[in-house]
C-alpha cells in the first residue's frame, strides 16, 4: 500500500471482489518482474516465475495473464538477449490454482504455514489483524484441504 490511509477492515464479502482493493500497490509486480528479467539476462536465463493467482486479477490489475502476457512482449523486444532472439517466457504455476490448491501443494512441499501470514495491517509483533481483506480471505473456511 502506498496510501497513508487506515487498511480497510471487516468487509463482507461482496465487498472484497469489488474493484482495485486499497491495498494495491502501483507497478508491484512490474517492479518485481523488471528486476527479475535484469537478473535474467545478467545469468542468461529465459524463464522467470511468478506467483501471480487468478484470485486475484479483479482487484489487482497486475496479476491478470494479459499483464503477464503484455510484460513478457516487453521483455522480449526491450533486452538484448529478447533483440537476438532468445525468447524469455514468464511462467505463472499459481494462476489457475484454487487457493486450497495452492496451500495444498505447499503442504506437500512442507511449507510450515503457521509461521506464515497475509495480513496487510500487522501489529507491532508481526501479528495479523485478523480483519483485513487478506486475513479474511485466508480464515474463510476451505473444504476437502486435509
Amino acid at each position: 500500500m502506498t496510501d497513508d490511509i487506515e487498511v480497510p477492515k471487516d468487509r463482507g464479502t461482496h465487498e472484497l471482489a469489488a474493484g482495485i482493493p486499497a491495498t494495491y500497490v502501483p507497478a508491484r509486480n512490474t517492479i518485481f518482474l523488471a528486476l527479475a528479467l535484469a537478473y535474467a539476462e545478467t545469468i542468461g536465463a529465459f524463464d522467470i516465475v511468478i506467483g501471480v493467482n487468478t484470485q486475484d486479477y479483479s482487484g489487482y490489475p497486475d496479476c491478470r495473464p494479459e499483464f503477464i502476457e503484455a510484460f513478457e512482449n516487453v521483455a522480449n523486444v526491450g533486452t538484448k538477449m529478447g533483440s537476438e532472439g532468445t525468447k524469455f517466457c514468464i511462467h505463472t504455476p499459481l494462476s489457475n490454482l484454487s487457493k486450497v490448491e495452492i496451500i495444498k501443494k505447499g503442504m506437500s512441499l512442507g511449507v510450515e504455514y503457521g509461521m506464515t501470514h497475509s495480513c496487510y495491517d500487522p501489529d507491532e509483533n508481526d501479528r495479523p489483524c485478523g480483519r483485513c481483506d487478506a486475513c479474511l480471505i485466508r480464515q474463510r473456511p476451505s473444504r476437502n484441504l486435509a
